[in-house]
């Protein structure tokens, strides 16, 4: 059962954050508003506002900041209102990717998220241009080195918790859910104590494209950039092969 490994990605992107550490907590805040809004601030009642923590705690997030955004969030009605948007586009050679972002001025987003694609030689395309290249997948990664459990006993408590696959890599393992199981199969992993590098509901690419190009590489690489340090942006998936 072998897949895609993404963990060499994930890595590479955990190292980015470190460095940029004020970003990931901005995205993750932002979660947590709109988790509470949604189901409550009482994480026991409500299973995404649970995920939220659960990644909060993964990327070091103290507990005070945590739960000072969960206070803010439940007690200030007036307390800033997020939007879920969505842009779908082509970067250099065709390359599908998909913004989700969460805003309070869809009109600053739109344009940053343009302007982004602009400056890679891409372009915005219409809803649904290229999310049926994409399947929408609770993922969850766990690290070899981090797991001492045997991969067997893993993807059996993984497969009985109701998760769809379970894939080894050389590395890394792999568990992909139907989202509507996501929290269910996470918790259960929690409580078996087992460390997870990455555990989100995540859009996962069917085929991955490669570029051989250099200015494709370079013009591509800045429109990731533009998207990934912009404040209202939470994801950015592709199917390039990097």
């Amino acid at each position: 059962m072998s897949g895609h490994s993404k963990f060499a990605n994930i890595k590479h992107k955990k190292e980015k954050n470190d460095a940029k550490k004020g970003k990931i907590f901005t995205v993750i805040g932002r979660e947590i508003v709109i988790a509470v809004k949604e189901g409550g601030p009482d994480p026991a009642n409500n299973s995404k506002l649970r995920d939220v923590i659960a990644k909060a705690k993964a990327n070091n997030m103290p507990n005070d900041t945590i739960e000072r955004g969960i206070k803010k969030a439940a007690g200030d009605s007036n307390s800033d209102n997020y939007e879920h948007v969505t842009y779908e586009g082509y970067g250099p050679n065709g390359i599908a990717i998909i913004v989700e972002a969460l805003t309070d001025n869809k009109n600053r987003t739109a344009g940053n998220v343009r302007s982004a694609f602009t400056k890679g030689n891409g372009s915005i395309g219409t809803q649904g241009c290229v999310s049926f290249m994409f399947d929408k997948k609770g993922q969850i990664i766990i690290d070899k080195e981090e797991c001492e459990m045997d991969a067997d006993e893993l993807m059996m408590i993984a497969l009985d918790a109701g998760a769809e696959d379970f894939n080894e890599e050389e590395d890394s393992y792999e568990v992909l859910t139907d989202p509507d199981d996501f929290s269910v199969v996470r918790e259960a992993l929690e409580k078996e104590g087992i460390p997870m590098a990455e555990a989100d509901v995540t859009m996962i690419p069917q085929t991955y494209v490669t570029l051989t190009d250099d200015d494709a590489i370079k013009n591509l690489q800045k429109t990731l950039d533009l998207l990934e340090d912009d404040d209202d942006v939470q994801y950015v998936y592709h199917n390039w092969e990097e």
